[in-house]
C-alpha cells in the first residue's frame, strides 16, 4: 500500500525534472485558488514507479490527495510567515544545495557516460584477480592455545569434528552447523588463517593451532574446487557504479582543485 511520507513527496517535486508520461498540461486540483499542475504528480508517479511501485488509477488518488494537502500544509505555513524563520531558511538553502548539487552530478554523469569497451577494459584487469580455487573448510575457535591442543588430541583419537565445534567453538555462527564456514576463497579470511587454509591437504585438519586476532583456530579442509568468477555480463553493472563513482570522484576533486579556498 502506498504510504508515502509528505516531506518525501515535496522534495520528490523539487529533485524531479522530467516527466516519464506524455500527459498534456493541466490541472490537477485548485486549493485556496492556487492550481496543482497535473505535470506535478505525473514526476512523483515517475519516482514511486521507479522505486517498484505499479501505476494504477489507485496510485494516482493517492498521489493526488497527498499533493492537496502538501499544498495546504504550506500554504499554511506561508500565512504564519515560517518561511521567515532564520532556522527554516537554513534548511531551505540546505535543501537547494542538495538538490542543485544533484543535478550537477547528474549533469556530469549524462554528458560522461561509460563506454562498454571502458567497462570491459576494466573487466580484463579485475579477472586476473579472481581466486582459481575456493576452499570448503570447517573450523573450530577457542580462547587459549591450550584448549585448542586439548581438542587436536581428541580429533587425532577419534572424536568427530562437528561434533567437538559445536561443544567447544566460540565461533556460535558456525558452530551449530559443525564448524562449517561454507565456500570461500582463502583471501576472504584473516592472513593466518587463509594461509593455513590454503596450505592444507583436502581432508586435512592443522595439527597445530592457528593463532589469529580472534584466538586460537583448528581448521578443517573438508574440499577444493575450481573457482568461477562473474561473467562480462553479470559484473557489468556492479562495475559502472564503481566507475562512475570514480568519475564523479575526480571531477569533485577537480572542481576543488580550482576553487580558490582560504
Amino acid at each position: 500500500m502506498f504510504k508515502a511520507n509528505r516531506l518525501v513527496l515535496a522534495i520528490a517535486a523539487a529533485t524531479l525534472t522530467t516527466s516519464v508520461f506524455a500527459a498534456p498540461a493541466g490541472t490537477l486540483a485548485t486549493v485556496n485558488g492556487v492550481a496543482i499542475p497535473s505535470s506535478k504528480a505525473d514526476l512523483f508517479i515517475k519516482e514511486l514507479t521507479a522505486r517498484g511501485q505499479k501505476d494504477t488509477p489507485e496510485l494516482r488518488a493517492q498521489v493526488k490527495d497527498e499533493l492537496i494537502k502538501n499544498e495546504v500544509i504550506y500554504q499554511n505555513a506561508l500565512k504564519k510567515d515560517l518561511a521567515k524563520n532564520p532556522e527554516v531558511q537554513m534548511q531551505m538553502d540546505m535543501m537547494k544545495q542538495r538538490i542543485l548539487i544533484g543535478a550537477d552530478i547528474n549533469a556530469f554523469v549524462k554528458a560522461n557516460p561509460i563506454t562498454d569497451s571502458e567497462l570491459r577494459k576494466e573487466y580484463d584487469k579485475i579477472k586476473v584477480n579472481f581466486a582459481s580455487k575456493e576452499f570448503k573448510a570447517r573450523h573450530i575457535l577457542v580462547p587459549t592455545e591450550a584448549e585448542a591442543n586439548a581438542i587436536i588430541a581428541d580429533l587425532k583419537k577419534g572424536k568427530k569434528f562437528d561434533e567437538l565445534a559445536k561443544a567447544k567453538s566460540i565461533d556460535k555462527g558456525s558452530a551449530t552447523n559443525g564448524g562449517d564456514l561454507g565456500w570461500a576463497n582463502p583471501n576472504n579470511f584473516v592472513k593466518e588463517f587463509g594461509t593455513a587454509l590454503a596450505a592444507l591437504p583436502k581432508g586435512k585438519m592443522t595439527d597445530k593451532p592457528v593463532k589469529t586476532q580472534f584466538g586460537f583456530h583448528i581448521i578443517k579442509l573438508d574440499d577444493v574446487r575450481e573457482a568461477k568468477g562473474p561473467s562480462f555480463e553479470e559484473a557489468k553493472g556492479e562495475l559502472m557504479q564503481q566507475m562512475q563513482a570514480q568519475e564523479v570522484q575526480n571531477y569533485v576533486n577537480e572542481l576543488v582543485k580550482k576553487a580558490k579556498i582560504d
